[in-house]
Parts: structure tokens; C-alpha cells; sequence
């Protein structure tokens, strides 16, 4: 089966076997920020942004993406660059396995909203899992960031 895409701006044709994830067509792809932790849209890993809006790669079909735009962390260094260095000061990327999920899932909110409120941001935050550190330090970050933005 054949799909044709656009991935980070990249005109992508491929073949592909019909019950192949999307996770695993971009790592095929070798867009290796998108992370596969638990196959069972539980952790957040492998989120990416679908026509701009956040999805778990691991969830959606890639035969499903046909004229879609993909963006994953490696498509949005800049602005993944400055939110990773929020949570990074906030002590919130031990393993940084779990990093290119919560920046994606971030850099979808503040696109949304540019001044979430605390709820909107754990919301948002609430479909990434983090084993080392929990939550509080990206949510510190994430806060810090705001306010930063805010100030500008």
C-alpha cells in the first residue's frame, strides 16, 4: 500500500504495510523523537502533531495519514529548543525518554492558547507519562515558560 504525506514540511511517498502505526512508519522514516513506550496510548511517547493537533502515533493508522501534515520534534527544533529548556531547569528530564512527548503535547497547547491556565496546561499534560519524575517539575517549566512569554 502507498501513501503520500507531507512530514515536517518533506513531501513523503511510501509503501507501507496496511497495519502499520504511524509510529512505527516515522521511525522507519527515521524520525527517532518519536519514541514507542507502551503500545497502548497510556504514555505519551509518541505523540506528534497531526494537522497540528496532537495524536498518539502509536494509535493512528499510517494508511490514515494519506494528504496529511506530520510534524515531529525533529520539525520544530526552535521552539522545542526553548520549552525543553524550561523543563530542563525545573530538573524534569532525568532519562529524557519521555521529553519529545511532553514538548510536542506543549508546543500544540501554547500554539492554541499562547496564556493556558494552570488546568489547561495539566490537562493538557495529563497524557504524558513520565517515570523519573512525575509531573511537577514540567508543570514548573511549563508555568515558568508562560509567565516568560507573558512578560515579552
Amino acid at each position: 500500500m502507498r501513501v503520500k504525506l507531507k512530514i515536517n514540511g518533506k513531501k513523503v511517498c511510501a509503501d507501507i504495510d496496511p497495519d502499520m502505526t504511524l509510529q512505527k512508519f516515522l521511525r522507519k522514516q527515521k524520525y527517532f523523537s518519536v519514541k514507542c513506550g507502551c503500545e497502548t496510548s497510556n504514555c505519551g511517547a509518541c505523540s506528534v502533531l497531526l494537522d497540528g493537533k496532537p495524536v498518539l502515533s502509536c494509535s493512528v493508522p499510517a494508511v490514515r495519514t494519506q494528504g496529511y501534515e506530520i510534524e515531529t520534534l525533529e520539525g520544530l527544533q526552535k521552539e522545542a529548543e526553548e520549552i525543553g529548556a524550561f523543563i530542563a531547569d525545573e530538573g524534569a528530564d532525568q532519562c529524557g525518554f519521555c521529553n519529545p512527548g511532553f514538548i510536542i503535547t506543549a508546543i500544540a497547547l501554547f500554539r492554541e492558547d499562547p496564556c493556558p491556565s494552570d488546568e489547561k496546561i495539566r490537562i493538557y499534560l495529563s497524557g504524558n507519562l513520565c517515570r523519573c519524575t512525575g509531573y511537577e517539575g514540567q508543570m514548573r517549566g511549563l508555568i515558568r515558560y508562560r509567565e516568560q512569554r507573558r512578560a515579552v
